[in-house]
Parts: C-alpha cells; structure tokens; sequence
C-alpha cells in the first residue's frame, strides 16, 4: 500500500481502532501511506516481513501482548536508523525518559493534534539521509484571540501590525489559556518568516534533559539511547520561528544556552564539536511573573531584558467579559457540526456565561461551547455555571472575615467594618440568588447545595431581602471583582 506520489509509508502500532482510524486518515492528509498494526508482535512481524521500505514509526507505548518500550529495543535490534515517534496517553516524564534513552526519536501525547503530528514527522524525517521532506504547511492564522470589541484586545492587534514584520525580540504574558500561542502565529504570520517554519516547544511540559535535546539536537552515541543523529529545533526552524511557552519554566542552566544562542545565532549538538550557524526568530511566552523569578533567582536578568524588547501583556476573559458572548458565537461556528444547526444561546444562559469569571479563559470557553455543542440544553449549561458562580462565592464569604472580628489585638475601625459587612452580605446574597436560579427557585434544593438547612435558608433570605419568588438579578461590580479573584 505505498504511496506512488512520495514512495513514503508509515508504520503505525496502536491498539485503539479510534485512534488508528485518525492516524490512518491524519497520514494521508500529510502527504503519506499508512500501514497499520494493532499491537508490537504485530508491528515486528510487519517490518521484518514487508517490502516497504517504511520512513518512520508511529509506536504507541501502551499495548497488549508487547508493549510500546519492548517493540521500541525489538525495533532498535532490526532497524537502529528508523525514525521511532513515541505515543501514549500517560505522558509523565518516566515515561518520556524511558523511550528516549531505548531509542526513541520523539514523542507525542495523546490525543495527537495534526499540526504536532506534522511536525515531529518533519523533524524525523530531516535527520534521514533521504532528500524528500514534506513541505510545512502553513494554515490561516486563527483569529479567535481577536475576536470582540475589547480596547486592550485591538491595541494589541495593531501593535502586532507595526512590528510584525521588523521583528524585534517579544515576550508575551498571559494566563493559561488567554491566547499566548495565538498571538505568536500572528506575529510569525505577519513577519518575512511567514512560509518558513513555525515551532513549539513547551518547556513546562518536558525534563530539562530532553528539553536541550528538542532544542539543540544531539549526534549519536553521545548518550545512551541516542542511537542516531537528530537535528534540534533550531536547525528545523532556521529562517522561520520558533515559540519559546512557558519560558519561565526552563532550566537556568539551559537559559546561558539559549542566550548564547540569541545573541550569536550559532551553538553546538549535544555531544557534537561542529557549529551550526541559524537565523531563527525567538518568541517566548509565560504565564509566571518573571521579575520575581528573577529576584527569586529562577530567571536570568540578562536573558530577560534580551527577549522582552516589547512585551504583550493578553488580558483575561473575564477583563474582556464584552467579547465573551462574541467569542463564543465565534467558537460556535469553528467547531460547527457542517449537517447540524447549531444551539441558541439564551438569555439565561448568556447571563449565565457573563456571570461566571472563567479561570480557564478562552480555552474553557472552547471547552465549553464544544459541550454545549454536543449536549445541546442551554438551561442544563446555565445552571451548571450558576452552581459554579454559588460555589464561589460561598468560598469568598468563608474567606471574608465577620464584621466584629479584631485582626490580632488592634481593632478594626468602623469604615472598613462597614465595608467588609457590606461586601459579606453581597456576596451571600449572590450565592444564594445563583442557587436558587440553578434550581429554579426550589428552595430545599437551593438549601442542599449550599449546605445549610432549610430553615437557615429561609432565614438568610428574609434578612438579605431576598423576596420568596423569582427575581431578576445582576451581579455587583464589587462582586464581580470578588468572584473573578481581584
């Protein structure tokens, strides 16, 4: 089953049919034929026996009869050169570690996105002595980060139009999920680099071993497991970008590395004496606050400066609670069933969303219109956020201290106790409003989910004025701050 337009062909062990199905089709998309086996006795029988001459092999590590790590030494044994890109859904660091060091040449968590799955194949294939490697593909930039009418958000829309192109060194910052990766497409998009190579690399989510490695390379024998030679990022990325997330989290050791290299654009592979001169561009993003890693002495001062020469600071959702509504439509649209129309947002659950502070901010908000998709009950959704509003603002009540409370012996004057009671008592009136929504004003249920008795309910709404029937209501701007975490 070889593909005719490459002379390219896959090797894939994997066990579960869903995910083979997506591999197999995902392959072909990229350009490549696919042959499939469900498990390592399977996938050994396969290489040994076929006539194809297989470019790479997909190799998940969890599988019955031999697992990942054992078909991986088997592998080693016939085929020391072949590209081995690891699988698994347990992507720990052990596990991680484990293949490399028995000849694994990358590795990928499941579930397997397809741009991720392109690159590991790209960056397999460039350290084999064949000529062809499949070209980068290069999709529209997504939008969704701009999406609305926030100031902050077209500020820096327009400050990503003026310097896109002359490409200074930038960090972003951001909270996880606010669209940092987001914002480096564009800039990679918007810069002369925009048909050469985009890349990744998480440094949070690897050791700081394999990390050097995903960067830099390495040539043979120059550990154990490092049964060829393989180009680094760098090298892969050379005239194109490279997306630096979670910075913060790099090793300082492998920070004097980095630096060296943005300031020389040249280094060295690990156990390598040869120097590869780059032109890559270095985008990094944190969510960390890196001037107190710095004083924490987690965070190189000199690296700090040389990457932040413009700094882009993404708000959270829930400081662009305008475009929240907008983005979800937005959201809605992109993850569109093409044979099926898709749900109304209500009122109610418009309110809902609008109320609910959005920890996770714009990837939970995906998240969310993809269940909303799926399940398709606008109330159901609504009354889950407003659950979720009540259970935080019952936590911010027991965090606020009672008004004739003294704070160690000095006592606490008058206009701040005015305050602090003003606050507690919005902030009760808001949890106990949201779960009587949540319930639709069942009050033994509202009782029970709130955890306290029914006659105390009943109490706490007389003294809060809370009227025994259904009312419209809108969260406080107080409150608004207080359930957002400010």
């Amino acid at each position: 089953m070889q593909d005719m337009r490459n002379g390219r062909t896959i090797l894939v062990a994997e066990d579960e049919l869903e995910v083979r199905g997506y591999l197999e089709m995902a392959l072909k998309c990229l350009g490549y034929s696919a042959e499939m086996t469900q498990d390592g006795d399977e996938l050994l029988a396969c290489l040994q026996s076929s006539r194809t001459d297989f470019a790479a092999i997909l190799l998940d590590i969890m599988m019955p009869n031999r697992d990942g790590i054992e078909a991986l030494r088997e592998i080693r044994a016939i085929n020391p050169d072949i590209p081995v890109i690891i699988i698994s859904g347990a992507s720990s660091p052990l596990n991680i570690v484990t293949a490399m060091k028995n000849g694994g040449t990358d590795f990928l968590s499941k579930p397997v996105a397809h741009e991720d799955l392109r690159a590991a194949i790209t960056r397999a294939l460039a350290n084999t002595t064949s000529e062809y490697v499949p070209p980068a593909r290069h999709s529209a930039p997504s939008s969704r980060v701009f999406v609305g009418r926030n100031p902050q958000m077209k500020e820096i829309q327009s400050l990503i139009g003026q310097i896109g192109w002359f490409e200074p060194p930038i960090l972003i910052q951001g909270e996880t999920g606010s669209g940092k990766e987001v914002v480096a497409r564009e800039l990679h998009a918007q810069s002369p680099r925009a048909n050469r190579s985009f890349l990744k690399l998480n440094c949070a989510a690897l050791p700081s071993e394999l990390v050097e490695s995903e960067l830099f390379g390495y040539e043979r024998g120059s550990f154990t497991g490092a049964f060829q030679k393989k180009a680094g990022m760098f090298e892969m990325a050379d005239g194109g970008t490279i997306l630096l997330d979670e910075i913060g989290d790099m090793d300082v050791r492998l920070q004097a590395k980095l630096l060296q290299v943005l300031q020389d654009h040249e280094f060295q592979r690990i156990g390598g004496k040869e120097t590869i001169k780059v032109d890559v561009r270095v985008i990094a993003a944190t969510h960390r606050d890196l001037e107190k890693a710095i004083t924490d002495g987690d965070f190189r001062e000199d690296l700090y400066y040389r990457l932040n020469v413009i700094n882009i600071v993404l708000p959270a959702l829930r400081e662009r609670s305008e475009d929240i509504i907008p983005l979800a439509e937005f959201l809605m649209k992109k993850h569109a069933s093409p044979n099926r129309a898709n749900p109304v947002i209500t009122p109610e659950l418009k309110h809902a969303m609008m109320s609910h502070h959005w920890p996770g901010n714009v990837r939970e908000l995906e998240n969310f219109v993809r269940k909303f998709l799926i399940l398709r009950d606008a109330g159901l959704l609504a009354r889950e956020l407003h659950s979720k509003i009540a259970r935080k603002s019952v936590a911010i009540c027991a965090a606020i201290p009672d008004a004739h409370t003294a704070s160690g012996n000095q006592i606490v004057e008058r206009p701040i106790l005015e305050q602090v009671t003003k606050a507690k008592q919005q902030a009760e009136t808001e949890a106990i409003l949201a779960t009587l929504n949540s319930t639709r004003w069942n009050r033994k249920q509202a009782a029970v989910r709130l955890k306290i008795d029914y006659k105390a309910l009943l109490y706490k709404m007389k003294k809060l004025g809370i009227e025994d029937k259904p009312i419209p209501y809108e969260p406080s701007p107080e409150v608004r701050v207080m359930a957002a975490g400010g």
